[in-house]
């Protein structure tokens, strides 16, 4: 058995991918434009697994977006994805800097949530244990759900 991908439908791909690929730092893998099926498919890795997605296609995150408008509700029944990070505090600075709210903050320096444009849970978890514990973090509140 082999893992392929995890789905998630966007509603606005551009936004979608300034948030995975600007902001987050995932790479686009590939792109499927279905002009009969009228969708667009993206696949995108993690910088470390970019090679092994590119020979392999996995692990990877396919964004479905769908041409005719659909609402989607419910992206917190979706679960959440989950990303190990070489230093989860320098990567939630910079996820702030770039205007992603942090809605779990890395309190004990070992996990953190945020949410994507279409509202799905992605868990931060730091590689190696945890950190010890910081400001600002240690006193920063959850916002909102994740």
């Amino acid at each position: 058995m082999e893992f392929l991908h995890t789905m998630i439908r966007v509603t606005d791909l551009e936004a979608s991918l300034d948030f995975f690929i600007g902001k987050f730092g995932l790479v686009e893998t590939r792109r499927i434009n279905n002009e009969k099926g009228r969708y667009t498919l993206v696949f995108l890795a993690a910088p470390g697994d970019a090679a092994q997605a590119a020979k392999t296609q996995a692990p990877l995150i396919e964004l479905t977006h769908n041409w005719d408008p659909e609402v989607y509700t419910g992206g917190r029944n979706f679960g959440h994805l989950a990303y190990r990070v070489d230093d989860i505090y320098a990567f939630c600075d910079k996820l702030m800097k770039a205007g992603v709210t942090i809605n779990r903050p890395p309190r004990d320096g070992h996990m953190a949530f945020v949410r994507t444009p279409d509202n799905i849970s992605i868990e931060l978890i730091q590689k190696d244990g945890s950190l010890p514990p910081a400001e600002p973090w240690l006193s920063m509140p959850n916002t909102g759900v994740w």
